[in-house]
């Protein structure tokens, strides 16, 4: 009898060494599992941050300032974070995809170009993204 008393006792400690174990490590688990749900979150901030910087890019820079870039443009936005790059895609005026109305005489024609937003997010700002858009400027053939 004195004999499993003390059988007892041993039993009951490691019982507590193996709930020990697994507390330590389901804690270690959630501690990577909230860092990996702020990363992905941070991924969305910087997502909807190159979104508005091109926003405000296209906005700024509509009509006649939009169809008249000749060279490719970089303009930083500190609001956001985001560097946007401006490039024109062609050299001359190019037939609108969005509206085959003109006239007989095709008086209307577009210049196109690409804005593309790169969000900087992360630790040490180690994740990059990029959103590229295309934009079209209807323009009077010849000006």
């Amino acid at each position: 009898m004195q004999g499993q008393q003390g059988m007892v006792l041993f039993f009951a400690l490691i019982v507590l060494l193996m709930m020990t174990v697994i507390g330590v490590a389901l804690a270690v688990n959630s501690g990577q599992s909230l860092r990996m749900a702020g990363a992905g979150s941070e991924r969305v901030q910087a997502l909807a941050a190159a979104q508005g910087a091109q926003s405000k890019v296209v906005n700024a820079q509509q009509g006649s300032k939009l169809a008249n870039i000749t060279a490719t443009h970089t303009i930083a936005d500190n609001q956001f974070n985001v560097t946007n790059t401006l490039t024109p895609l062609a050299g001359d005026d190019v037939n609108c995809q969005r509206s085959a109305d003109a006239s007989s005489a095709n008086l209307i024609s577009c210049r196109r170009v690409e804005i593309s937003s790169e969000a900087v997010f992360g630790r040490e700002d180690m994740g990059r993204l990029t959103v590229v858009t295309g934009v079209e400027q209807q323009v009077l053939t010849g000006s």
